[in-house]
């Protein structure tokens, strides 16, 4: 039995770890839990919001599977639990574990709309520097300063991991984002850095791409990418254009590696006041845990899943409300894990 860590955001994350365990259990693959409670849902039980125990359990485990960790009213002011709460606790989760690669698989699912067919590209984002540092002062009233910190360490090890990531997957390029022809020092030195990391993959063909052209190409002809490498922002700002491309939040899931610890992420989560209880799309958490499954080497699994959802999705009767339906998260989770034991929705 696979032991991961699940780190439980609140709001409608509840109700997406509960389809995520009937449909594992559907699956028949045997997941052991370690629950814990991170974010506003910490704040609220009067607990720390990054608690030391996660990170902890995470880096002994080394797989972790979470929720979007919801941020308490006033975030970024002094609260009664703390001094400051972090203005957004999924970066400060990310840099306290360390994390420093963030991949976004961007692909079409079959029978949820899109504007393109035949996409498929992994969007490979570093996590720990660039403006994302929050590097910033008021030099004078009226006036403020932020830094774009980038470096050679940061690029090659993020370049080197997008390569692999190419090399390991089958796929024949990988595109460097960038705007070099503009911030000449700090892009710059992360397109050389690319460049010098391509030249240890020859069977990898190197392109580059200015990140303003790149918003048009992606929105033209998305299917010439097979893996993009960008930077914390730029990286930030193309995986939602990507997500947009295929149908939205809920088509895509984020993998996210540091030194010894992979973390299978949510990129959508809502409060119940934003989003009623059993009102969710569970894909959000079902996609990070399939491409969990897929790590673990439980392929066959998480193709059934995969099919199972597509099953649904092209049957059309069932679908939450952010997907044009009216179904409940369990009224979908029901008819996913029915297609998984019978072959077809009834």
């Amino acid at each position: 039995m696979r032991k991961v860590v699940f780190v439980q955001g609140g709001g409608i994350g509840l109700d997406q770890e509960e389809a995520v365990r009937r449909v594992l259990d559907a699956v028949g693959v045997a997941v052991e839990f370690q629950v814990y409670t991170a974010g506003r849902a910490a704040l609220e039980q009067g607990r720390e919001a990054l608690p030391q125990e996660v990170f902890d359990a995470i880096r002994e485990c080394g797989v972790a599977l979470k929720t979007k960790l919801l941020q308490p009213k006033g975030a970024g002011t002094p609260t009664a639990h703390g001094p400051k709460v972090p203005s957004n606790f999924n970066v400060a989760f990310r840099r306290r574990l360390g994390l420093f690669a963030s991949v976004r698989p961007v692909h079409n699912l079959a029978g949820l709309p899109s504007r393109f067919t035949g996409v498929n590209f992994l969007l490979v984002r570093e996590l720990t520097e660039d403006l994302y540092t929050a590097s910033e002062h008021e030099l004078v009233p009226g006036v403020v300063q932020s830094f774009k910190i980038v470096t050679e360490a940061a690029s090659l090890r993020i370049f080197r991991f997008a390569f692999d990531l190419a090399r390991r997957t089958g796929r024949k390029s990988v595109h460097c984002i960038h705007k070099a022809n503009i911030l000449k020092m700090a892009d710059g030195l992360f397109l050389d850095c690319f460049r010098r990391v391509a030249a240890e993959y020859p069977e990898i063909t190197p392109k580059d791409l200015i990140v303003d052209n790149t918003c048009m190409q992606l929105v033209s002809r998305p299917q010439q990418f097979e893996v993009m490498a960008a930077g914390n922002l730029y990286g930030d700002l193309l995986s939602d254009l990507g997500a947009g491309l295929v149908g939205g939040v809920s088509t895509t899931a984020a993998v996210n590696s540091g030194d010894g610890v992979k973390v299978y992420e949510a990129v959508y989560g809502a409060s119940y006041e934003v989003v009623p209880p059993d009102a969710a799309n569970p894909l959000p958490l079902i996609l990070p845990a399939v491409e969990m499954l897929k790590d673990f080497g439980e392929v066959s699994a998480a193709e059934r899943i995969l099919r199972a959802v597509e099953g649904v999705l092209t049957e059309g009767n069932v679908r939450t409300r952010d997907i044009g339906g009216t179904a409940t998260t369990t009224e979908f989770t029901d008819a996913v894990v029915t297609y998984l034991e019978t072959g077809a929705r009834v």
